[in-house]
């Protein structure tokens, strides 16, 4: 397609989302709950047509010889379109947190001051792999009063294409703005660019994928970008840890879905823990199919593990291959945590609260957990519905990113005829 008919409707489309976002702020919540129901009727109704166009994009893919996890990722199943209805449901029972009234004060000269959350406006998406992340996007922008703009990978345009027409209807079909809700109509890389320079109508742009994607868009936009970087998760057992949890915990935040962003990465085993609970979990781990890469301490510990390179402790593997080291008490899995990790979910498995709190305090991660599995970070498992991603930023959002994350605020004053002497 020639830039210049690309440019028009990338302009055409944002033009659009702003037009849809200022509509969106009149639009009754009763009207935006009305279309996530609809959506999640129109999954069940049109799951046929939505599985031939994801069938397609699977097929590309492997005929392109992508990776296995990436393949995972892009695959719809039974249990994925009934965590996308759920996802709806769940959304459209929330509170919408635009209109929300907080940090209210009244001054000597009877001046009313208080905060409002309102949406953020127009909000890119730009992701990989994962189709239901078309639903659990359009759902959360809607609900919080934004317009969205979906950029979704390639490998799974068809299947992406597919679920936002069905939205577009839903929207329709409620009495929202169809525009709402839109998806660049092109794989041409060339879309991003144009799209990541319409700062005029575009107030935030997400990426969500591989660190390549990630680093690009930061580099070429002139947007405020909030990055949902890898997830290089660690879990620590200590010395003083519970060994059935240890276990427990450990194999499944390996295994148990080893492909997303919240699964362990590296394991740190204090050296103080006995050799026979260090081999315990590792051995439960190698039983699970995992690969081992392990220091020279985690080595002499079971046969068969082989040697880790630097590389392996800043490795997202997002398969079954776990890097394991043995350190010296908390403060060393801290220090490596904060040199090693990607700031996104570290947990510690231990019995002690000194302990614990010391990790909780001093690990620099959007999510540090307590004698849990890493895979809890996520904004279903929060409580939060649906979630947009996991920012691995500080600002302006931390961690699962729900409604309230996507609003920001305004100041109201309210006066009675005050001037100001």
């Amino acid at each position: 397609m020639p830039v210049s008919v690309l440019q028009k409707k990338i302009d055409a489309i944002a033009r659009n989302a702003r037009t849809a976002s200022r509509l969106l702020a009149d639009v009754p919540q009763a009207k935006v709950n009305a279309c996530l129901l609809a959506m999640a009727s129109l999954l069940d109704e049109q799951k046929t047509g939505i599985l031939r166009a994801n069938r397609k994009d699977v097929a590309l893919a492997v005929k392109k010889n992508l990776p296995g996890p990436m393949i995972e990722r892009l695959t719809l199943s039974d249990k994925t379109f009934e965590s996308m209805k759920r996802g709806l449901v769940e959304v459209a029972a929330l509170s919408a947190p635009a209109g929300e009234r907080f940090d209210e004060r009244t001054r000597p000269n009877g001046l009313k001051i208080f905060k409002m959350r309102v949406p953020i406006g127009v909000i890119a998406i730009i992701y990989e792999s994962r189709p239901n992340v078309t639903v659990d996007a359009a759902s959360l922008c809607l609900k919080s009063g934004n317009g969205v703009i979906l950029r979704g990978g390639s490998e799974a345009f068809f299947t992406n294409k597919a679920l936002a027409a069905q939205f577009s209807v839903a929207c329709e079909n409620s009495g929202l703005p169809r525009a709402a809700i839109q998806l660049v109509p092109t794989t041409e890389r060339k879309a991003i660019d144009l799209l990541l320079h319409k700062d005029e109508d575009i107030d935030l742009v997400i990426p969500r994928g591989g660190e390549g994607l990630i680093r690009a868009v930061v580099e070429k936009s002139r947007i405020p970008v909030i990055k949902h970087y890898k997830g290089v998760c660690h879990v620590f057992v200590s010395r003083n840890a519970d060994m059935a949890k240890a276990v427990a915990i450990a194999v499944n935040a390996k295994v148990q879905r080893p492909s997303v962003c919240n699964a362990m990465e590296t394991l740190l085993l204090d050296a103080a823990l006995p050799d026979d609970s260090k081999k315990r979990i590792i051995e439960a781990l190698i039983l699970d199919g995992v690969r081992i890469f392990g220091d020279p301490a985690a080595r002499k510990l079971v046969k068969g593990i082989e040697r880790a390179s630097e590389a392996d402790w800043f490795a997202e593997y997002l398969d079954l291959r776990l890097a394991v080291r043995v350190v010296d008490g908390v403060n060393a899995a801290i220090a490596h945590i904060n040199t090693y990790g990607s700031r996104h979910t570290d947990a510690i498995v231990t019995e002690s609260k000194d302990e614990a709190d010391m990790f909780l305090r001093l690990v620099d991660s959007s999510s540090v957990m307590h004698n849990a599995s890493t895979r809890f970070s996520d904004g279903g498992e929060y409580g939060m519905g649906a979630e947009i991603g996991i920012s691995t930023d500080k600002l302006h959002a931390r961690g699962p990113m729900g409604l309230a994350d996507l609003t920001t605020y305004k100041w109201i004053v309210e006066g009675n005829g005050q001037i100001r002497q």
